[in-house]
């Protein structure tokens, strides 16, 4: 059986700029983390890929987090 690992991609960079960096985080709970951390820095999120949902915005990104603790 293989396995295959998911990704959380999330795409950010300086406001009114259109270059974008990207990272990865191999949960919704760290790619939360990192998003809400970028959040209070200079730095906009560009975008939040998820393995399952597509593109998302930070509230079902906090919905997925729950879903994979088991709390929703």
């Amino acid at each position: 059986m293989e396995i295959t690992k998911v990704s959380y991609t999330i795409g950010y960079g300086k406001p009114n700029n259109p270059d974008v960096s990207t990272t990865r985080r191999n949960t919704a709970q760290e790619a939360l983390e990192l998003a809400e951390a970028l959040q209070k820095s200079d730095e906009e999120i560009k975008f939040i890929d998820t393995p399952t949902e597509g593109r998302v915005g930070m509230e079902m990104l906090r919905v997925l987090a729950k879903e994979e603790a088991g709390e929703a």
